[in-house]
């Protein structure tokens, strides 16, 4: 007699009820303008750390 393998089974009834849709592949436009956005968030962010980091060395060495 051959078993039932029951996590089979529950894995199948579990992908017809919840079917995923794939967004980002939809909509690739608007996952290259978040893309974009983020890069420069980034980069503008790490543009006044640099700067702060620059002006804190150059306020240390004219104290010294």
């Amino acid at each position: 007699m051959a078993a039932i393998n029951y996590s089979l089974v529950a894995r199948d009834s579990f992908s017809t009820l919840a079917k995923r849709s794939n967004w980002a592949g939809r909509n690739a436009g608007v996952m290259v303008v978040f893309c974009v956005v983020f890069v420069v968030g980034v980069g503008l962010i790490g543009l006044w750390i640099y700067k702060k980091v620059l002006a804190r060395r150059e306020k240390r060495q004219s104290h010294v």
